[in-house]
């Protein structure tokens, strides 16, 4: 499947509101940092969903530079989140949030269309 750079002035994703995924302020800053201690502060965070896990199934987070034709670009706060069209059926309406506990800190999707998940958050069922 052929890849595409995304061009700096693209800030929102061409999808119904509905079929949107939600950044917070506290994963954008995270996604910028990350992607700065890579030396690449133009990266993108790429969220996707596979089979698997002990709900069904899990998130996927990955860096890209490039997009493919099926994504979805969603911008917020200064950084860029992509969603395969595929994932974005499930992830429809979620919001991806960046957590700092006693457990750890990691990116917390919160998902209305998951009807259950895990207990560390990473899977889930629809």
């Amino acid at each position: 499947m052929a890849t595409t750079a995304v061009p700096e002035a693209e800030t929102t994703a061409m999808v119904p509101a509905g079929r949107a995924v939600g950044l917070t302020a506290s994963a954008a800053k995270r996604i910028q940092d990350l992607a700065a201690q890579e030396g690449n502060p133009a990266l993108m965070l790429r969220l996707s969903v596979t089979g698997g896990g002990c709900s069904g199934f899990q998130y996927n987070f990955t860096f890209d530079d490039t997009t493919n034709e099926d994504d979805h670009v969603f911008a917020a706060h200064g950084a860029k989140l992509v969603v395969d069209d595929t994932s974005l059926d499930l992830l429809a309406g979620a919001e991806l949030d960046f957590v700092e506990d006693l457990m750890g800190s990691y990116f917390k999707v919160g998902n209305p269309n998951a009807s259950s998940s895990c207990g560390c958050g990473t899977s889930f069922a629809v």
